[in-house]
């Protein structure tokens, strides 16, 4: 910067104002302001442009990437699927990772009862048969019961083996193509801890039989083998049990059972009722009509054998009074003369 104040006093001791020290005065001090101005201009712009620059990074850091100049849609569209593309990997990683950490599948027994009222009852079973052999099942079971003089009283009960995976869709053809659904009740049973027991125990039972079978082939006494033998003997037992159990489980695990019961026109469902509890008053009630039943029963054993009594009663007194009177009748022996 020049220094004006010492040029303005050597003008003023001097005693004489030149116009080229003004001059030099006036052009110094408007260089010395746009040196200024343009500086703050310059630290101000420095200072949003880094302000600006970091937002930008921080908000859409593809941006960077792209020139200067600009490049046309497909660029700034390439530009903002590169973070939505990692942002769905990672999300497409962190559901992977989910669904490793879920438990396996359940092992779970569905049954079901489901009531059908129909025109034609044999007809009916016969299409259920037929709905559940396009499903992958069987009828295991039918039961028919029909009056020749009566046929729309007819019933029948039929038992099907459904696939798991079909069963919704079967049981709801069963409910509503063979006539009137009146009732329907489903179950389902957990037995995926029992899978896992029973497959466990085999794999021991499989393991323990490999290992006494090792024994087997180095025992060197007879009784050593004999006794080895009758234990590969009491594991194989143990093991077609266990076998046997995990078959009827898979089996039950991969069949629903539906039991089908199919009603006439006129024939009446069966009501089951639920028995209450027992209580002292229920108790009590019992106690006082099995002693009412005991003492009809009693009275009418009396009467029924009262008339026989009876007529017992007058023969055996009729009996008695002619023996008084033929032994009075009867007289006595000749010889012999009465006691004084």
């Amino acid at each position: 910067m020049l220094n004006t104040r010492n040029l303005a006093r050597r003008g003023t001791r001097s005693g004489r104002t030149r116009p080229g020290t003004v001059a030099g005065l006036t052009i110094a001090g408007l260089v010395t302001g746009s040196i200024l101005l343009g500086g703050g201009m310059f630290l101000a712009g420095c200072s949003a442009g880094s302000s600006s620059g970091a937002a930008s990074s921080v908000a859409v850091p593809a941006q960077e990437a792209a020139p200067a100049s600009g490049a046309g849609a497909d660029g700034a569209a390439a530009a903002g699927a590169a973070p939505r593309a990692a942002a769905s990997g990672a999300s497409s990683a962190q559901g992977a990772g989910t669904t490793a950490r879920l438990a396996p599948a359940s092992s779970i027994i569905y049954t079901a009862q489901l009531t059908v009222r129909t025109a034609n009852v044999s007809a009916a079973a016969a299409q259920a048969g037929r709905i559940a052999g396009g499903a992958g099942g069987y009828v295991s079971g039918e039961t028919m019961s029909a009056d020749p003089d009566h046929p729309s009283k007819a019933t029948a009960s039929v038992q099907l083996k459904i696939p798991v995976a079909s069963y919704q869709a079967t049981l709801g053809q069963l409910a509503h193509g063979l006539g009137t659904q009146l009732a329907l009740e489903q179950q389902a049973q957990d037995v995926t801890q029992q899978v896992a027991d029973v497959n466990s125990q085999v794999a021991s039972a499989q393991a323990a039989i490999v290992q006494l079978r090792s024994l087997l082939s180095h025992a060197g006494s007879v009784g050593d083998l004999l006794s080895v033998q009758n234990q590969i003997n009491s594991e194989e037992a143990s093991l077609e049990s266990m076998q046997a159990q995990q078959r009827a489980l898979s089996h039950q695990t991969s069949y629903a059972t539906v039991t089908l019961t199919l009603l006439g026109p006129k024939a009446k469902p069966a009501v089951h009722r639920q028995k209450p509890p027992p209580s002292l008053a229920g108790g009590f009630g019992a106690g006082w009509h099995a002693l009412r039943v005991t003492v009809s029963w009693t009275l009418a054993f009396l009467g029924a054998i009262a008339p026989f009594a009876a007529i017992l009663a007058v023969a055996g007194y009729a009996a008695y009074r002619g023996r008084r009177w033929l032994a009075r009748r009867k007289p006595a022996a000749p010889g012999t003369s009465p006691e004084i």
